[in-house]
Order: C-alpha cells, then structure tokens, then sequence
C-alpha cells in the first residue's frame, strides 16, 4: 500500500535532520488535511443524501446556508489547524534543520506531535459540531440531530485516521529524537490507545451512528421510511468498512513493522552477528522492545569482548571451562604434558636492544608459540618474561597429550628457526600426573598447572640450550606417545637433571 513509503530507515542508514524533515512534512500534510477534506465531505454526503432528514421548508436555502458554511469553516479551520502545528513544532523544525541532539523539550514535541495534532483536530471539529448543530437547531430540532449524529461519525473517525496517518509518517523524526536520552515517554499512546481508535473508526462511531438514527426513528425524532434508514446504514457500514480497513492497517503495521525488526534482530544474533541493531522510532511500549533489544544485543558484544580478554588472559580452553562449570579454588590429579620454552641469551638481548624491539621480538616469538600450541590443541598456561609454559591434557583432556605435545615442539622448533633466526631457544618437553586447577584466593586466583612434569620440563629446557637443535624430551613422554609420533624421536642417555634425585633418560627428534 501507499504508507509503506514511509516506513522507517533500517538500522545503521542515517538521514540528516533536514532530508527527514523534508521527507515527512509533505505526507504528514497531505495526508492529515486529506483526512479532513474527506471527512467534511463524508459530513455533508451523510446530511445530505444519507441520514433519513425530516422534510422542511425551504429545503434549498437550508441546504445553500448548509454548504457554505461547511466550506467556509473548513478552509478557515485547515488554515488555523496548519497554524498552530507550525508555531507548535517549530523548535522540532529548527532542531532537524541544525541536524544537532535535541534537548528534552525538543524531544518531547517530536514525539508528542501527532497526540497535540489529536487533540487540535477534536477541538476544532468539536467547535464545528456545535456550531453546525445551533446553526440548525434554529431550522428544526429534528435537522440538529441529524447533524450531531452525522458530524460525531465524521469528526471521530476523521481524527481518528488522521492520528494514525500523523504517527505512521513522523517515524524517522521519533526516531531521531530518540537517538539520545530516554527511551520512553509517558504522553505517548500505547498500544492499546492505537487499538482502541482503530476500534472507535471501525466499530464504535459506525454503531454509534447507526444507534442514534434507530433512536431517532423510534422517539419519531426522524422520518420513519425503513427503506431510506436502511440506505443510510448501509452507506454508514461501507465507509466504516473502508475507512476502518485503512485504520487498521496503519495501526497493525505500526505493530507489525517493530516486532519484525526485533525478529529480524534475532535472527542475526541467532547467526553469531553482534552488530544487529533495529531502529527505534517509538517512546511506547513497543519503543521499549526495540531498545530493550539493542541494549540486551550490547550486553551480548560486550559478554563476548570481556570472554575474548578472558581467553587471551587466562587461555581459549582455561576460560570455556570457567564460563561453563565456574571457577572454584582446588584441583585434581590429571595426566598432562608439558611443553617449557626459554629464549637464549634474553637477559644480553635487553641490554643490547631497544625495549620496543624487545617486545616486538617477544610478540613475534610467542605468536609462533601461541599458534602451534593451539593447533596442537593445547594452552598457554602461563608467560615467564622469555619463557612459556604450556599444557596438554588440561583443562581439557586429550587422546594423546603426550604426542600432541612432542608434536608440537617439533613444529615450534622448527618454525622459530625459520621465522625468527635471530633467536635461540631451548625447548623441554615431560610427561606425567600433575595436579591441575584454580589457586590462590577467592578475590583473585588462576588456573595452573603443578607437578613433578613442570619441574622436569623446566629442567629439560636448560639441557636443551646446549644441545644442536635446542629440544631435548624425557624419555617417559615418548614412550606414552603414540606410535605415529614416538617413532619421530630417538633415546639418549639418562642424566639426573637440577632438583631431582631420579635419572631422566633424553629423548632428541631423529634427524
């Protein structure tokens, strides 16, 4: 239909306050002086022609003072109407042109202008109506009532329509005014105020209408012709059913239009987009879903940035386990592997170099760490300055821990060799239980990892700085391997490493 011209900007797309204002002003005027026009003519058709009017004399004459003055006070109506809206909305007008925030008086004109055109309207048809009705009432009581019965049909639903028409039209101008400051305001309609003027055009005034004529008939008030009252009902039901068709339209997509954006919302939060948004152009409840959505979709990214910290604090793995089961202090005893990685000569590298070229060095190197850790599907556990430790088998378990971890060395060595010849690093890898979990204290703690295999591969890392290719693994680790990785690696001698009483056979990649 015609109206979905004016359905309102999707969310993102912004028009400056003048090409809004230009674009409601002339539908919003057309549409509500339209109204008028043909409500005034639907009043002078239901006295004329319609309504069942009791025979007088000088029916010309009357009919004659009838039209002119109908004329005469629609034109001079219309113009006091425009008027007053003009001189009423002019700050909203010079808010638009200056395209600025509006301030909280500005706000509310914009989103009470189509109730203060409301009532603006009822008062002037309630004016005529009691003007048309005495200017009769001196022909004939009988002419008064038919007068009163045909300008309260016309007056209500000419209201009414123009209401619905005023608010359909001025979307993209309560949709500015709400970009900033309250989402709701308390003198605009609702829901069911729009429902029930739709009701009023399509049901109620009709009914009335056709009431007033039975009782006219019954109390011998009107010309009792049965067949000239059933025209009159007809007629009367066939420009409620048009007009109340038009009504109903506007006020169901008035409803229909928001509640489609949010389902459309939905559907892209539901796809993993965060950056749907609906506009809002309502201070109502419906206003209200469409910012309610927007802030619950703002509560969402922010969830989600505030998870992506966590996971690059704590690790992707550490922080899904604390999102879904919580973050309690304790462990448990957990078969893992270990990877222990220190750079060589760090401590002469920052006295050498700048402290930017220290850290880019460092970034560059715990990138490679970082991406074959995880594709290897363990976790960073923690950083140690130039040194990093890192899990497999916590918190999540692993099929094979131990190869994945000797597989992972393997491709971090050589990696680094290509990547970042400039640095050296001793690469330790263990295997074993170790109690894993959150410690150290309700207000702050951290998941870890402690056992003998840290300890071990710390160790490992040392001897492994001074051996050719810097990656030296307990023998322990290989032989819990699986066979596809074992074979990978070949055994060495067994040394007592630095805290431990036990031997630890090494283990180097073959090759």
């Amino acid at each position: 239909m015609w109206m979905d011209f004016f359905r309102p900007m999707p969310a993102g797309q912004r028009r400056s306050g003048r090409a809004i204002l230009l674009r409601a002003a002339p539908p919003l005027g057309i549409g509500v002086i339209g109204s008028n026009i043909i409500g005034a003519m639907i009043l002078y058709s239901l006295m004329a022609w319609v309504i069942p009017v009791p025979q007088l004399e000088d029916d010309d004459r009357i009919r004659a003072v009838n039209v002119v003055a109908l004329v005469t006070y629609t034109a001079l109506a219309l113009t006091i109407g425009i008027f007053k809206t003009i001189k009423d909305l002019r700050p909203v007008i010079v808010w638009l042109n200056l395209d600025r925030p509006p301030t909280p008086e500005e706000q509310a004109l914009a989103l009470l202008g189509p109730r203060r055109l409301l009532v603006r309207m009822a008062m002037l048809w309630g004016f005529g109506l009691i003007l048309f009705t005495a200017l009769n009432f001196a022909y004939s009581p009988r002419l008064a009532l038919v007068v009163g019965i045909a300008g309260l049909f016309s007056g209500l639903g000419t209201c009414a329509f123009s209401y619905l028409v005023a608010e359909r039209t001025t979307r993209e101008v309560a949709r500015r005014a709400l970009e900033e400051g309250p989402k709701e305001h308390p003198g605009v309609p609702g829901v069911t105020t729009r429902v029930m003027l739709t009701w009023a055009i399509s049901t109620g005034v009709p009914i009335l209408g056709v009431a007033l004529m039975a009782g006219g008939v019954a109390l011998d008030i009107l010309p009792p012709d049965t067949q000239k009252f059933a025209y009159a009902a007809m007629a009367i039901s066939g420009v409620a059913l048009f007009i109340g068709l038009q009504a109903m339209f506007l006020v169901s997509r008035s409803i229909a239009d928001p509640v489609k954006s949010v389902r459309i919302g939905i559907d892209r939060v539901g796809a993993g987009d965060l950056t749907a948004n609906v506009p809002v152009y309502d201070a109502s409840e419906i206003g209200l879903l469409q910012s309610g959505f927007n802030d619950m979709v703002d509560g969402l990214r922010e969830r989600e940035r505030v998870r992506d910290l966590f996971g690059r604090h704590v690790g992707e793995d550490v922080a899904e386990q604390a999102l879904q089961v919580g973050a309690e202090l304790g462990g448990e005893v957990r078969e893992v592997a270990v990877v222990f990685i220190d750079i060589v000569g760090s401590t002469e590298m920052a006295t050498k170099l700048p402290p930017q070229e220290v850290v880019e060095l460092l970034n560059r190197f715990f990138g490679v760490v970082v991406d074959v850790v995880n594709s290897h599907g363990g976790s960073i556990n923690k950083f140690e300055g130039d040194a990093a430790l890192c899990i497999f088998g916590a918190p999540l378990d692993r099929d094979d821990a131990a190869g994945d971890a000797l597989a992972a060395a393997r491709r971090m060595v050589k990696r680094l060799a290509v990547e970042l010849p400039e640095l050296a690093a001793g690469v330790g890898v263990s295997a074993g239980p170790a109690v894993a979990g959150n410690v150290g204290s309700s207000e702050r703690h951290e998941y870890t990892v402690i056992g003998d295999p840290v300890n071990e591969a710390a160790r490992l890392t040392e001897i492994a700085k001074t051996v050719e290719g810097g990656l030296v693994a307990s023998a322990r680790v290989v032989e819990a391997a699986g066979e596809e990785e074992s074979k990978h690696w070949q055994l060495g001698e067994a040394v007592v490493v630095r805290g431990r009483s036990e031997p630890t056979r090494l283990a180097t990649p073959t090759g």
